[in-house]
């Protein structure tokens, strides 16, 4: 069978590699995801809770295992290449899921604080836009973020408008988080967007 994402993602600085359950180490992922030393403050704005156990960070992977196989989406590890520092350590996750009807790609990602401030949120972000434009065939990438992050908004917005993008506006009651639900912010980038403000690859695909 043929994937329809590809299993390797290389940029002028990081690797990505697809999670699933024959790819990667469930205890490395565990030691990151439920007990780094600033697991907290990593997910105070994201849509998961720190896993608590490995059996927590097995079931994830499994489930983004599951989407990649059925062409839903793909997660994949964040690791740095040898010109960087922390040269292939795991720093963070990135992965969107696709919306086939509407042809719009999601994105979202999470790095360890080690690693941030280094812009690999927006190399990652321009890597999928190239996966989503060039190789599937998509109209729209979307990103949304809490409306309390302020860093992520700043981030996200720099680099979508650098793609020819916008913000959207609020969407209200949008996201939850624990038990409430909450206000995000969305942005989009078009293909026609993302073409007109693209001028060469940025990453290249292995194992389709």
């Amino acid at each position: 069978m043929t994937d329809l994402f590809p299993d390797t993602i290389h940029t002028d600085r990081l690797r990505l590699n697809v999670v699933t359950p024959e790819t990667v180490d469930l205890f490395e992922f565990y030691d990151h995801a439920g007990t780094d030393p600033d697991i907290e403050e990593i997910t105070r704005y994201l849509t998961w809770e720190p896993h608590e156990t490995p059996k927590a960070t097995l079931e994830f992977v499994e489930h983004v295992g599951e989407q990649y196989g059925s062409g839903e989406g793909a997660t994949y590890t964040i690791r740095p290449l040898e010109s960087e520092g922390g040269a292939d350590e795991f720093a963070g996750v990135a992965g969107f899921t696709v919306d086939w009807d509407r042809k719009t790609m999601t994105l979202g990602t999470w790095l360890r604080k080690p690693f941030w401030g280094r812009g690999y949120s927006g190399e990652r972000a321009a890597a999928m836009m190239q996966l989503a434009f060039d190789r599937l065939d998509l109209d729209m990438v979307a990103v949304t973020a809490h409306v309390d992050n302020e860093k992520s908004n700043r981030a996200i917005e720099r680099y979508v408008t650098a793609h020819g993008g916008r913000k959207e506006g609020t969407l209200r009651n949008w996201d939850t988080f624990g038990d409430d639900h909450v206000d995000v912010v969305r942005y989009t980038v078009s293909s026609d967007e993302w073409a007109a403000n693209c001028d060469d690859a940025v990453a290249d695909f292995d194992g389709f």
